[in-house]
């Protein structure tokens, strides 16, 4: 078993499994441009190459309603 807490349950075990698998990848950095990005704590990541510290979501460096808030701004500023 992958977590001795979550015991009983197909569907609680996989959403465990993707979630641990969403916090512990490497995400590309904004600003360098390599894929050197990881949590080092709740909602905040930073790039080991450039020491950018990014805020984000708590098991994913970006979340849907921070996507959305990005291209809004963006399509303001093209305007």
């Amino acid at each position: 078993m992958a977590n001795p807490s979550i015991r009983y349950g197909a569907s609680i075990r996989k959403r465990y499994a993707a979630v641990k698998r969403e916090k512990q990848a490497r995400y590309k950095c904004e600003i360098c441009g390599k894929t050197t990005v990881k949590r080092i704590s709740t909602s905040i990541w930073k790039c080991r190459h450039c020491s950018t510290i990014y805020a984000g979501g708590a098991y994913t460096m970006t979340t849907t309603a921070g996507e959305s808030a990005k291209s809004l701004v963006q399509g303001l500023s093209r305007k």
